[in-house]
């Protein structure tokens, strides 16, 4: 019994390891921001690291105290190469809560700062806020791609599925283009076929009447002779 249960308790050790050795390296968490005041991060990045960050954020109320998603509320969202004299790789101005990806070009540390903005119906009351105005929530996935393919997933199986429905239109256009030239062909066919009667019946008419008269010629002449009229 106990070498049954030693052998379940190390089966059970290596399934855990397992699992955080295929576990997703995300770093989630919330702050706070003072006003306009930016809030940054420096992360050490490998060359071609790929980093997905999703934020979401909410407003203090003054009077209840109380937090809650403020849709006037703009983010910008910045992240520069310190060891390149601060060079700016990601400038973005977003919504209260969204999304940023971006690859680093280079090894090295990069600063990943958001800072609270308003627009013209806030009235820029972010000026005057007091501490801890802003609530953060972000969650940031490093060194992965895993994440970013199972999130689109469904995007991107709604742009097959598009893509499939336009492909099938422009075979069916396709189609619709070849027949109407098929049935363009047998109109001209049909057309040449029926000038071509017509044609070939005119001249039969053309010779008939011309074999009419003359022949009317030629018998009239001959009565005229034994009519002695001529």
């Amino acid at each position: 019994m106990a070498s049954t249960a030693s052998t379940s308790w190390l089966s059970s050790l290596l399934a855990f390891c397992a699992i955080l050795c295929l576990s997703v390296p995300v770093n989630a968490l919330y702050f706070y921001i003072d006003g306009r005041q930016p809030k940054c991060f420096f992360e050490e990045l490998p060359k071609d690291t790929l980093v997905v960050g999703t934020y979401s954020t909410e407003v203090i109320n003054q009077q209840s105290n109380t937090y809650s998603v403020d849709s006037n509320l703009k983010m910008l969202i910045t992240v520069d190469e310190t060891f390149d004299n601060d060079h700016r790789v990601v400038s973005k101005r977003d919504a209260h809560s969204g999304r940023f990806t971006f690859s680093a070009a280079d090894a090295g540390q990069h600063k990943i700062c958001l800072t609270a903005e308003t627009n013209a119906a806030t009235g820029g009351w972010l000026s005057g806020a007091p501490a801890g105005a802003v609530k953060v929530t972000l969650d940031m996935a490093i060194g992965e791609t895993s994440k970013i393919e199972t999130e689109d997933k469904g995007k991107i199986q709604d742009i097959v599925q598009k893509v499939k429905d336009l492909n099938g239109r422009l075979q069916d256009i396709r189609r619709e283009q070849v027949f109407q030239r098929e049935r363009e062909a047998e109109f001209r066919d049909q057309s040449e076929a029926t000038n071509s009667r017509v044609v070939r019946w005119t001249l039969i008419q053309m010779a008939v009447l011309s074999a009419a008269c003359a022949w009317q010629l030629s018998h009239l002449r001959s009565f005229f002779i034994k009519q002695k009229l001529t």
